[in-house]
């Protein structure tokens, strides 16, 4: 028996050399990637490491080229010490952000259930609703929000804006009220996160709701107990996107505070200062998007925690099966060189014991 479990183990740890085809897929993967890694490099890491570098600088352009001063975290602590107006549009962003994200997913995944119902011009309604993403952009928002095309009216908001700022604390209810008046500009950002809700709804097999109906599920029990669970991933790819899509939206003022910082005329300012600026303001973002990760990342379900406990404690029984093993064999060891001591001590040298 433990020829056999020794046999096995040898087996098992020994590495399975990857056949032609495994290598042949891990080449074109590599080939499919491999723009992507050098563009990372050429394109990100390199401006991501001058930027630092900026930041820990005080630059000033001169006749001769760029003059640097170094300043360790003076920037870092002019910001968040001296500038009144970073650190609170910081805040604003924060809050914002965290509040008008989920309207912003929950609004595209409703409007993606209904746009996945057999209901007849189908195409044409995905259409009006993606239509945003193409036209709506850049400088044509710019100019639709200035003439007040991208948000509500206060007449029509007023009393729904008064009782949040009547309930809640203005450091909440402000870009709490914010969001109702600029719904409209909110609501023209989900339509790639429609188109990405529509395509995980498509992969889900029919026959899963077939059979919870006929289990006497209903439609809002099928939603909580197939649907949600199937798109949970999807969830947090949206809620990364939409983040990052509105922290480097045009209309964005911190990003107009940067630019500003950066093209100052004065001496405290200038591209040091707005690349501090902008590393804060990535630190930030990076901070949003691990509290939605943290809230939606894909846990494993009870049947693979079961069968990873079930792996646990084999390779636990192997490794006691193997401690009794090599005690059975150190004592073996043991009782046969006591006997052979005690085959010496009992020879007396005329050949008799």
């Amino acid at each position: 028996m433990s020829k056999k479990l020794s046999k096995e183990e040898k087996r098992n740890r020994q590495k399975i050399k990857p056949g032609r085809l495994a290598k042949r897929e891990a080449i074109t993967g590599l080939i499919f990637v491999s723009p992507w890694i050098v563009g990372a490099l050429m394109f990100l890491a390199y401006p991501l490491i001058t930027s630092f570098w900026y930041a820990l600088n005080n630059i000033r352009i001169t006749p001769l080229g760029k003059k640097y001063t170094f300043l360790a975290y003076g920037n870092f602590t002019q910001i968040l010490m001296s500038d009144a107006d970073f650190p609170m549009q910081l805040i604003d962003y924060l809050v914002s952000t965290i509040i008008s994200v989920p309207i912003i997913v929950v609004f595209a995944l409703i409007i993606a259930m209904m746009l996945n119902q057999n209901i007849k011009a189908r195409g044409f309604f995905r259409l009006i609703f993606f239509l945003p993403v193409i036209i709506v952009s850049g400088p044509i928002l710019g100019m639709l929000n200035s003439q007040g095309a991208g948000s509500i009216t206060a007449i029509d908001t007023q009393a729904i804006t008064t009782a949040i700022m009547n309930f809640l604390p203005s450091a909440i209810g402000e870009p709490i009220a914010e969001i109702f008046q600029n719904m409209v500009t909110i609501l023209w950002y989900s339509g790639v996160q429609i188109l990405i809700f529509l395509s995980g709804l498509q992969k889900i097999d029919r026959s899963m709701y077939e059979a919870a109906k006929i289990d006497g599920g209903s439609g809002w029990e099928c939603f909580w107990k197939i649907t949600l669970p199937s798109i949970k991933p999807l969830i947090l790819l949206n809620c990364v996107y939409t983040v990052v899509f509105i922290s480097n939206n045009d209309q964005n003022s911190i990003i107009e505070l940067i630019k500003n910082s950066m093209f100052s005329g004065t001496t405290e300012k200038g591209y040091g200062y707005a690349s501090a600026m902008a590393w804060l303001y990535s630190l930030v973002v990076i901070l949003i998007v691990g509290l939605f990760a943290i809230l939606f990342i894909a846990r494993k379900d009870v049947y693979e925690r079961q069968v990873k406990k079930a792996k646990k404690e084999a390779k636990k029984e192997r490794r006691n099966v193997k401690k009794i093993e090599r005690r059975s064999a150190r004592n073996a060891k043991k009782i046969q060189k006591a006997r052979e001591k005690r085959k010496y001590k009992t020879y007396d040298g005329s050949g008799d014991y």
